[in-house]
């Protein structure tokens, strides 16, 4: 690890203000702590917000939710107006990390998470990501467990968050502050595809925070789960996941988020799979039909082929669970 100066801020404008002059942010550092130790990131300095008035879940007019963006993963999870407006949510927290990382980790933190790649946490590999114009090692590496969806030649890992696939199904909206103030983003519209500049991940101008995720008053009656396949059950990034929110109301499904985790370089909306399903009755015969359409567009490298059915069938199961059938 490269030496660094800390410090701790109290207000938001003294964070701005940190900023400004070169500082990263810190919270829980469950992320950012592991990439120093590993060489991958060398900021200068770390500006502690965990002080910063950011850790408030509360319910918005219409019966929408805002979620602090300093709200530890645990306490989202496990906090009544999540659980009971959006399971999907809670689901998709506690499916993301152990105890423990969910008990230090926050909701902002865990969006900003940079990719899990070996080549990319691997300082002497290729990698566009972490260094621009070097080349990505895992186009004819070992690519398991790499992306299908959203690639570019530049660059194929795929985002981490679990919670994040929750947020892209349900539209969420990402709340910033700035030195030029405040502003709010489409959640599809933060994280970025990698296309040439994979290095730029997050819609972020410089030294800007985020202050809470913002989900929309949807229809009720609202159905929701999250469903995350892994190669083993303890603590274990996704190999494909699938976010489902249903509004069924007399016995037609009225409207359909659903997007799938695992298999983009962002959490991958899918909009052809919600298209399939609106209008229509819940039945077996949908949820396959439906879910034939979750991999539109993908592009597997050599050892990730087996993603495409993988997602297809993850994304007819959490269909069936959420909605039934008729």
């Amino acid at each position: 690890m490269y030496p660094f100066s800390f410090t701790k801020v109290s207000d938001t404008r003294g964070a701005l203000a940190a900023a400004r002059r070169g500082g990263r942010y810190i919270a829980g550092g469950t992320t950012l702590v592991d990439l120093m130790r590993e060489t991958v990131e060398r900021p200068e300095t770390l500006v502690d917000i965990s002080a910063l008035p950011l850790a408030d879940v509360t319910v918005t007019e219409g019966g929408g939710l805002r979620i602090g963006a300093l709200v530890r993963m645990a306490e989202a999870a496990a906090h009544p107006k999540v659980r009971t407006l959006y399971p999907v949510v809670s689901q998709a927290l506690e499916l993301s990390a152990s105890a423990q990382l969910r008990n230090m980790a926050t909701i902002g933190g865990n969006i900003m998470q940079r990719t899990r790649c070996t080549y990319f946490r691997d300082v002497t590999a290729a990698c566009n990501k972490r260094e621009p114009g070097s080349g990505c090692a895992a186009l004819e590496g070992f690519n398991r467990t790499h992306a299908i969806l959203g690639t570019s030649k530049s660059c194929v890992a795929t985002h981490p968050s679990d919670v994040a696939v929750a947020f892209a199904a349900l539209e969420a909206r990402v709340h910033l502050l700035g030195p030029e103030g405040r502003r709010s983003l489409a959640f599809a519209d933060f994280l970025l595809k990698p296309d040439d500049t994979p290095n730029r991940e997050q819609a972020l101008g410089k030294g800007e925070l985020i202050t809470a995720v913002e989900i929309p008053a949807l229809p009720r009656p609202l159905k929701s789960g999250y469903l995350k396949v892994r190669d083993r059950q303890s603590y274990e990034f996704a190999l494909t996941s699938a976010a489902v929110a249903l509004h069924i109301r007399g016995g037609v499904i009225r409207e359909a988020k659903v997007a799938a985790g695992g298999v983009g370089t962002v959490p991958w909306k899918l909009p052809a799979v919600e298209r399939a399903l609106v209008g229509r009755r819940p039945s077996d015969r949908l949820w396959a039909e439906a879910a034939e359409h979750a991999a539109d567009g993908a592009r597997p490298l050599e050892h990730n082929r087996f993603k495409i059915n993988l997602l297809e069938r993850t994304v007819e199961r959490q269909l069936r669970t959420v909605g039934g059938t008729a």
